[in-house]
């Protein structure tokens, strides 16, 4: 499945720019609330795209993948508020804010798509 595993590499790939970010924002600005939440959400959408390729059922791989979609969303959202607050310089946050609207774009596409096969 190509679209299964541009969304494994994709959310990995952007959960490590989250740990990193993780640790940038605890080490050097000393941001330890906000920083929590970005981790653990912007972890979460890997490990709901891993938890979807054995799911028991299409139900269960979309219900997974729309978990995933929900956490890519709440991820958005903290970056912003971090940008917003000053906590991210405004090129780090643009390019990590992009890669997590592209994960929500691919996540909709592979929902919308499975959704219409069924």
């Amino acid at each position: 499945m190509a679209e299964g595993n541009a969304a494994r590499e994709k959310s990995r790939a952007f959960a490590l720019r989250v740990v990193n970010s993780y640790r940038f924002l605890q080490g050097e600005r000393k941001e330890y609330v906000l920083s929590k939440q970005l981790l653990r959400s912007g972890t979460a959408i890997g490990a709901m795209v891993r938890e979807a390729e054995y799911a028991e059922s299409r139900a269960d791989f979309v219900h997974k993948l729309h978990i995933a979609l929900k956490e890519a969303s709440e991820t958005d959202y903290w970056i912003d508020l971090l940008c917003d607050s000053g906590y991210f310089n405004p090129e780090a946050g643009a390019s990590l804010q992009a890669d997590a609207e592209e994960l929500i774009k691919l996540l909709t596409a592979i929902i919308k798509t499975t959704k219409t096969r069924s």
